[in-house]
């Protein structure tokens, strides 16, 4: 099997949206299953003043990716994050898979898109 079961992104912030209308700033985690099996996968959300929010789920067909937008409705229950919220992403699966998080920042005129490292187990 190829991959990890859990993913741990401890630097979730979506940066407000910069003074240009053309430049849509996002956030986005990126999941890919390298194995045959089908991944059940569920979203968990911990923050530093309030519970965490779980019970996000995904399923994700083997040798497929997929990407999910954080700054959009997430899931069933369309969480919305909102903007300059700092929060933790916890990427559980029953399979391993791979994933990864980056966010676009579009406050400046040179924006910055940059993956944030993941603690995986």
């Amino acid at each position: 099997m190829i991959g990890k079961n859990n993913w741990v992104f401890c630097d979730g912030y979506l940066p407000p949206q910069g003074d240009n209308p053309d430049f849509e700033g996002h956030e986005a985690l990126m999941l890919t299953n390298l194995n045959d099996a089908k991944a059940k996968i569920e979203l968990v959300f911990v923050f530093e003043d309030k519970d965490p929010i779980g019970g996000i789920f995904y399923e994700l067909d083997g040798m497929r990716t997929m990407c999910v937008r954080l700054d959009k409705p997430i899931g069933e229950k369309g969480l919305m994050l909102g903007e300059a919220v700092q929060y933790t992403l916890w990427v559980k699966s029953d399979v391993p898979i791979c994933a990864c998080f980056g966010r676009l920042d579009v406050r400046q005129t040179n924006m910055a898109y940059y993956s944030v490292e993941a603690f995986s187990f």
